[in-house]
């Protein structure tokens, strides 16, 4: 059996699971995939093929030229890059993962604590023998600002109420008792960008949601103020927030989600001021790693043995 493990960008999916208990032929590819002529080369004659969450697009039209796959494996329970009903139509088996739902909270404080405090122009300030050139911002008593709170947002929030935070949220359905739940109040989506401090999106991306975060909320957003995406890209206009960063009507932005990832070398936004940006980070933990490779490895198994376990399809 031959089996592709995609999107290893770092290398290191071999050592998170004991592959070689399948008994198969196993290529780890560290690249990106640039586009379907490129997918179709990559696992030619694979029977099993691994997707690293969304980083590789499974489209109806990719998946039609992939007479050879039998079964996609993908990190994580939830995947938009796979059309699942093309899948089924295939008779292509597609499975899942469990995964943590602490790592990107975690990591949203991180780009929050970075870019109020300019952790990392002080860091490469250091690095070349500077000392301190910049004034941070404040957390306790200040206003946290969730935008959609489920799992990951309702995480977000207690850890702003720890720190002092005065936290509001706001989504679509939310009510006042369940954001009370969680140590918060809810607000308008007005009042939630006019008068937080620090504004974290958290938010599942759908055709409803698209766009959800337009030039004329980030026009009601204080000039002290900061935002933070580690949910998704499409949510932001980002041409409208990269206008406001550029022309300082907000304090900075720390992003780890775009609209083409990995993000070109002359993307814009890598010389946009006023940001820290990471590389898509949200999930890139050891703990994370570990449960979505050795439950892939559980996902082929059980399916070689004519038992697919945790089926999307």
């Amino acid at each position: 059996m031959h089996i592709v493990v995609l999107d290893d960008y770092q290398n290191v999916a071999a050592g998170y699971a004991n592959w070689e208990a399948l008994g198969a032929e196993i290529d780890f590819v560290s690249r990106p995939i640039r586009d379907t002529e490129d997918l179709v080369a990559t696992v030619a004659g694979a029977e099993v093929v691994v997707a690293m969450r969304e980083r590789t697009l499974f489209s109806a039209d990719r998946l039609s030229r992939l007479r050879d796959l039998k079964l996609l494996v993908t990190t994580g329970r939830v995947n938009a890059s796979i059309d699942l009903d093309a899948a089924r139509a295939q008779g292509i088996t597609v499975c899942g993962t469990e995964s943590t739902t602490s790592a990107t909270p975690e990591l949203t404080w991180g780009l929050i604590l970075s870019v109020l405090r300019s952790i990392p122009t002080e860091d490469a300030a250091m690095d070349s023998g500077g000392w301190q050139s910049t004034v941070g911002g404040d957390l306790f008593g200040h206003r946290l600002g969730v935008i959609g709170l489920g799992r990951l947002g309702t995480q977000v929030a207690r850890v702003g109420a720890a720190f002092g935070m005065d936290v509001v949220a706001w989504s679509q359905n939310l009510d006042e008792e369940r954001a009370a739940d969680v140590g918060a109040h809810a607000v308008s989506k007005e009042e939630l960008f006019a008068t937080s401090d620090v504004l974290t999106l958290h938010y599942k991306l759908s055709e409803r949601s698209r766009g959800l975060v337009s030039a004329a909320e980030l026009s009601l957003m204080k000039p002290s103020s900061i935002f933070i995406n580690t949910s998704r890209a499409g949510l932001v206009d980002m041409e409208a927030l990269k206008d406001a960063l550029a022309e300082g009507r907000i304090r900075g932005a720390g992003i780890d989600v775009y609209d083409t990832e990995p993000l070109p070398v002359d993307h814009p936004l890598r010389s946009t001021p006023r940001t820290v940006l990471t590389p898509h980070l949200g999930y890139v933990t050891d703990d994370t790693y570990r449960i979505f490779f050795t439950q892939a490895v559980e996902d082929i198994a059980a399916w070689m043995a004519g038992e697919p376990v945790r089926q999307l399809t």
